[in-house]
């Protein structure tokens, strides 16, 4: 599996996590190498478009990226 296509531009990254290299880069094992489909981001991504995540969604919140797309 490849990264994901938004592992460089990723404004969790770029900018929640920038002070935070050495977490970033856990989080980014686990989220963005590989599969993808278990990051929230991801998920609203892939459905509503870039401009429909929030920036404080954390990778790991698939509960809220849900409410967010109405799969309650």
């Amino acid at each position: 599996m490849a990264e994901c296509e938004l592992i460089n531009t990723c404004p969790f990254f770029n900018d929640q996590m920038a002070e935070m290299p050495s977490m970033a880069n856990i989080i980014k094992d686990r989220y963005c190498k590989g599969s993808n489909t278990l990051c929230a981001r991801h998920m609203v991504f892939r459905v509503l478009g870039r401009e429909s995540v929030p920036k404080d969604l954390y990778p790991s919140q698939v509960e809220r990226a849900d409410e967010i797309l109405g799969n309650r």
